[in-house]
């Protein structure tokens, strides 16, 4: 049997980049990791969990949550490491 941890592994995101889609989209970390892992492999996929990134940073920036907002901003500098937007875009 496959541990969530051996699911992040396989999926190419990180356990704050899932946390993030989870937050955004309302869903069990579960869930969160294969829709990551369908929009990584996605025309527009990687657009898509930017921008939930960044909506998570700014909702916990509006609600006073510092350290989130921190950890969350920290996960988006590391997605545009690892996965950076195509030129022109």
């Amino acid at each position: 049997m496959l541990t969530i941890q051996d699911c992040l592994e396989l999926c190419g995101l990180t356990e704050e980049e899932i946390e993030a889609i989870s937050e955004h989209e309302h869903i069990p970390d579960i869930v969160a990791l294969e829709l990551g892992e369908a929009l990584l492999k996605s025309e527009d996929g990687v657009a898509e969990i930017r921008r939930f990134i960044l909506e998570e940073i700014a909702l916990a920036k509006a609600h006073g949550h510092g350290a989130k907002a921190a950890r969350f901003e920290e996960a988006y500098r590391h997605f545009e490491s690892t996965h950076p937007a195509p030129p022109g875009t």
